[in-house]
């Protein structure tokens, strides 16, 4: 039986939160769980359930200043991953389901992705620009191991010798790296690995189905031996759990081949703020009030911060220190290394899938 109060492993949400959208709330009441005890079943479905979706876009546009990226594509709505502190848990509200569980158990999957770049790739408006694979959900969680579409979003980018980049935490990349080695040989790949902490008991936690630490930098050195250039980021940075890993992480990083590193700090906007205070006072009871009261300093007060150019490295003395390190080990550890610029150029003699000969 599952309740409210219980620990619910290999999920990061402890527990489906109010979607803000809709009318009605849902909860568990002691009755119900009696009930269910009394005849042998579960109080809730913890398997993870697909549903397909055909958008009529699938590249987007990322209007937000301080995101780093311009246009982005996810081939799944919702993440497996289960991390915690996902700032796309909200997003899953706009399709009628909650932040919570719900956010890492129904993952939407959008069939008609690859078809949908093509055309995109193919049409005489479009003018190259990078676009990013996981700008909000992760492109290699479990599913695509047996689905392939991104590695059918890489080919497609290959084929139209178009720049993209990857945003992900999972060894699953390994996979691809024969397209990516070929999409690295015209400069048309950054890949940018998540590796939030060298601890794997704090791994286990936050991010219950990601990759291992150990196969997270495994497949930092594999990408960095094959000349795919690949950077880390160490996001987020939560103060009281992996604020203190800063130069030991940077440091193993940089043995491994990372060409950069860049960072965020964890800001607990909408529903995550009371997802994130659910978990963390079930997993780690004894520093909870302290990581929160120490995440709200961050951002002057409150758990969250919206403001364009301050809510991704917050603001404040914790927020100051974190930032020194970062400048410190990169001076130390990844001095003079370059990322090196995509290569939009090609890809204007390649819409119709063949090099033009004129």
């Amino acid at each position: 039986m599952s309740g409210e109060n219980d620990y619910i492993r290999g999920r990061g949400a402890q527990k489906n939160v109010h979607n803000r959208f809709d009318a009605q709330s849902h909860e568990f009441r002691d009755d119900f769980l009696n009930y269910c005890a009394l005849e042998g079943d579960e109080a809730s479905n913890s398997k993870t359930v697909l549903i397909d979706t055909f958008p009529k876009t699938v590249v987007n546009k990322v209007t937000s200043p301080d995101v780093g990226m311009g246009f982005s594509l996810n081939p799944y709505q919702g993440c497996e991953h289960g991390c915690v502190y996902c700032y796309a848990r909200n997003s899953h509200e706009y399709w009628g389901y909650s932040a919570g569980i719900d956010f890492e158990q129904k993952i939407l999957v959008k069939r008609n992705a690859v078809d949908l770049l093509e055309k995109k790739l193919q049409s005489k408006r479009w003018e190259a620009a990078p676009i990013v694979l996981s700008g909000n959900t992760d492109c290699y969680q479990p599913i695509e191991k047996k689905l392939e579409m991104t590695r059918q979003l890489l080919r497609t980018f290959l084929k139209y010798k178009h720049p993209v980049g990857i945003i992900t935490k999972n060894a699953l990349i390994q996979r691809d790296i024969d397209i990516l080695k070929e999409l690295a040989q015209d400069n048309l790949i950054h890949v940018n690995l998540s590796i939030t902490s060298l601890d794997e008991n704090v791994r286990r936690l936050l991010e219950p189905r990601t990759a291992s630490v150990k196969k997270r930098l495994e497949t930092l050195e594999l990408l960095s031996k094959d000349n795919i250039p690949t950077s880390v980021m160490m996001a987020p940075i939560i103060p009281g759990i992996n604020s203190h890993e800063v130069l030991p992480l940077v440091k193993e990083i940089a043995e491994r081949g990372a060409l950069g590193v860049g960072y965020t700090m964890v800001r607990l906007n909408g529903a995550i703020g009371g997802i994130f205070t659910d978990w963390i006072q079930k997993t780690m009871p004894d520093r909870a009030d302290k990581v929160l009261h120490l995440i709200a300093e961050c951002h002057g007060g409150n758990l969250n911060d919206s403001n364009f150019g301050r809510r991704m490295k917050g603001s404040g003395n914790i927020a100051k220190q974190v930032s020194q390190q970062f400048k410190i080990a990169r001076k130390k550890y990844l001095f003079g290394r370059i990322k090196p610029e995509l290569n939009c150029e090609l890809h204007a003699q390649y819409k119709s899938g063949q090099m033009s000969l004129f």
